[in-house]
């Protein structure tokens, strides 16, 4: 991975890379874990519109109202997230 850039552009989409694994995600918040800790982006009518796993980079739209980084302080209950429940 290149590192962890987020761009946002008008509020309503955004290009977030270093993204390690897509936590949890519905309509009003999207967390992933980044390099550099959780983050959760809240808003409203969110979704998720291209993952790419190879270079750990998520494409979002809908309307973003903030962003918190956070981090990291325990796995989920199975001790992975939803990428890897996914890809089992």
């Amino acid at each position: 991975m290149e590192g962890h850039k987020v761009n946002i552009w008008n509020r309503g989409k955004g290009t977030i890379t270093g993204v390690r694994d897509v936590v949890s995600f519905d309509v009003a918040e999207i967390i992933l874990e980044t390099e550099l800790g959780l983050l959760s982006i809240k808003g409203d009518n969110l979704h998720v519109k291209r993952l790419t796993v190879e270079k750990g980079e998520v494409e979002i739209d809908g309307s973003i109202d903030g962003l918190q980084y956070t981090e990291r302080k325990e796995k989920s209950s199975s001790g992975e997230g939803l990428l890897g429940r996914l890809f089992r």
